[in-house]
């Protein structure tokens, strides 16, 4: 024979927590939420550098404390709790950080590709060309930056310098002359 047990204060306990389940669990949740939502967003943006992941870091801390809502007992303190819960939450996100660095032997460098596409080598070819032109004569240096950097045609560079067209076309073709034979310029051939 069985020996009837007293099941009045369980069925009770059990009928009670579905009842919660089903409705609303903690309209006293959300009413804090609303209230309290700006001062905390204010500890989550001093926590990060960025205001979408202040508001991201809120949310999963809120989360995080509407799971610990029953078990908190002085909700006076929630303010403290919910601030704990942003810490914790942005410190394991710092800990959980990914690393795209990597320790190695060597430092892999990128593949040269020619010297047109360096810039680097580009404006070195252009600081010795410059450097090359300083060295021409006035009268020369003046045809060859108005012939070819201000891309005048040799009319043109000749009505500007008041010369003519052929004094213009020999004075260019001496200076080119002398380009071609400045050691500087030779790294560029």
């Amino acid at each position: 024979m069985t020996t009837p047990v007293c099941t009045s204060a369980s069925d009770a306990a059990v009928s009670a927590r579905q009842t919660r389940a089903h409705t609303r669990p903690y309209p006293s949740f959300a009413s804090y939420v609303r209230a309290r939502q700006p001062v905390l967003l204010r500890t989550a943006r001093s926590l990060t550098a960025n205001p979408s992941d202040a508001e991201d870091l809120l949310q999963t801390a809120l989360a995080k404390t509407y799971v610990a809502w029953e078990r908190i007992e002085d909700h006076r303190a929630l303010d403290g709790y919910v601030r704990r819960a942003l810490l914790n939450t942005r410190t394991s996100q710092w800990r959980k950080r990914r690393v795209d660095e990597f320790v190695c032997d060597e430092m892999p460098e990128p593949e040269p590709v020619g010297g047109e596409d360096d810039p680097a080598e580009r404006q070195a070819l252009h600081d010795a060309m410059w450097r090359a032109i300083t060295k021409l004569p006035a009268r020369q240096r003046a045809m060859v930056v108005l012939r070819y950097y201000e891309d005048l045609s040799e009319v043109q560079t000749a009505e500007v310098l008041g010369v003519s067209v052929g004094t213009v076309k020999s004075a260019v073709s001496r200076a080119l002359g002398k380009l071609r034979e400045d050691p500087e310029l030779d790294l560029a051939r």
